[in-house]
């Protein structure tokens, strides 16, 4: 199916065995929407039904079928989840019901960790933060040849599985990405784009663009620390646009919470960070039709020359509406 073309949509959800993760029950929807990101729990929905699926949580897969002339009907889970309890709306003698649903790393998002537990250096990152996550249903999967932490990672107060698995894929430069079917991913970040939104081949975006560029908070003195140690770069170069020299003052930015990389000392942190946090980025805010398998971190090249656009981005936010052609609305910025 040709998804840059129109097509029509319709929605249903299904309740999961919470042994297999497999559908075992359907139930109509009437709408809703799923938002999408890099933070927290990454995934949330708010979805309408009719009539109530159970007596109190459930693991739920909503799906797309999407319909267009000259090819077969595609069916495509666009969200996994955990469903709480709705909340009742009556008109008259009608019912309907709302309910907001919590991503698959939900779980892992209510276990607190032991005081004291920690990320020995030297463990294979990606699967010690691939048992942290596989404390719910929802099968956790990892890539081949992840690195191996350079420090340890001790837990603070209020520490859970899932915000200690994400310090742990930081300290290797590593991220999690969950599917629609609700599998949760480790892997190296995106070094290429996953589809192409282009004039000619794949014209998917509504030309109603916000594009911005930030660089007024950009800092140019960056102070790292990492427990006693503090380190310090400043950018004071007049030739630079976010030198103090250029801007008359001093922009600081400081992290306590410092992942250093392998063989890479607090004073290179600071410098590299420095530099990254001063590198303007481009955003963009755009509508577009649905393509499956896209998610934030995800990256995506946008090629329209004649609105002045045309570069690859990371997407950073998604909200996909759970009606006619699944409109995606999408937040990306420049790489």
């Amino acid at each position: 199916m040709n998804y840059s073309r129109g097509f029509s949509a319709s929605y249903y959800m299904t309740i999961l065995d919470p042994v297999t993760f497999r559908d075992v029950q359907t139930i109509s929807i009437k709408g809703g929407s799923i938002d999408r990101s890099t933070s927290e729990l990454m995934e949330s929905a708010d979805i309408d039904l009719t009539e109530i699926p159970g007596d109190g949580e459930e693991w739920i897969r909503v799906y797309l079928t999407a319909r267009q002339e000259g090819s077969e009907d595609e069916r495509v889970p666009v969200f996994t989840g955990l469903l709480s309890v709705p909340e009742r709306s009556l008109d008259g003698h009608r019912e309907s019901y709302t309910v907001e649903c919590y991503s698959v790393l939900k779980p892992a998002a209510d276990i607190l960790l032991q005081r004291g537990w920690y990320a020995p250096s030297g463990v294979n990152g990606a699967a010690l933060a691939a048992s942290l996550l596989s404390c719910g249903p929802a099968p956790v999967t990892l890539s081949e040849h992840a690195p191996v932490l350079a420090g340890s990672i001790v837990s603070e107060d209020g520490e859970t599985n899932l915000s200690m698995a994400e310090k742990i894929l930081a300290a290797i430069g590593w991220r999690i990405r969950i599917t629609g079917a609700g599998e949760i991913q480790i892997s190296e970040p995106a070094v290429r784009p996953s589809a192409s939104f282009d004039a000619l081949e794949n014209d998917s975006l509504e030309m109603k663009v916000t594009d911005t560029q930030d660089w007024f908070s950009c800092p140019n003195v960056f102070r790292a620390v990492q427990g006693d140690l503090v380190s310090i770069a400043r950018d004071d170069d007049p030739s630079s646009s976010l030198s103090t020299a250029s801007r008359g003052r001093e922009i600081w930015m400081e992290e306590t919470d410092c992942s250093l990389g392998a063989g890479e000392t607090l004073s290179d942190y600071a410098l590299r960070r420095l530099k990254e946090e001063q590198s303007p980025a481009r955003k963009l805010k755009y509508d577009r039709r649905y393509q499956p398998d896209i998610v934030p971190g995800d990256q995506v090249r946008i090629h329209y020359p004649g609105n002045g656009i045309a570069g690859v981005f990371q997407i950073t936010s998604q909200s996909i509406e759970l009606g006619y052609n699944a409109k995606t609305t999408e937040e990306a910025v420049m790489v």
